[in-house]
């Protein structure tokens, strides 16, 4: 049981963190912060610098090796972990910038995932 969890939830968070950051960069969406219409705008609410999508990199990759952790298990903790940090950064620039909670939503969905994830794998074994 603990063990499809993770799975699915690896496939969920894995592809979510792809659309977001490959397919919905440049969209609006009722989640990014202040009043902004795509990432970079959004970077700029928080008062990062461009450069700071790096953060996109990291993200995206640790998706891509939380996809990977299907067949590869020794990855899923690490991926998982990974992201959780990242969606903690993430509910805090929110709240850095005084969103309302909504807009920290998708991030506490991730993170919540994510600690799942790292729940069910360590206690699968």
């Amino acid at each position: 049981m603990l063990k499809n969890l993770s799975k699915v939830l690896s496939v969920f968070v894995g592809l979510t963190i792809i659309n977001v950051w490959l397919f919905r960069s440049n969209r609006s969406t009722s989640y990014r912060g202040g009043d902004a219409t795509n990432l970079i705008e959004e970077f700029a609410v928080y008062g990062l610098e461009d450069y700071f999508l790096i953060i996109g990199i990291i993200k995206v990759s640790l998706a891509i090796i939380l996809i990977l952790s299907l067949y590869y298990n020794k990855l899923r903790l690490f991926a998982s972990l990974g992201i959780a940090i990242m969606m903690l950064v993430a509910i805090n620039m929110h709240m850095s910038v005084g969103d309302e909670l909504i807009k920290l939503t998708p991030a506490a969905t991730m993170l919540i995932s994510s600690l799942l994830i790292v729940y069910s794998t360590k206690n699968s074994k």
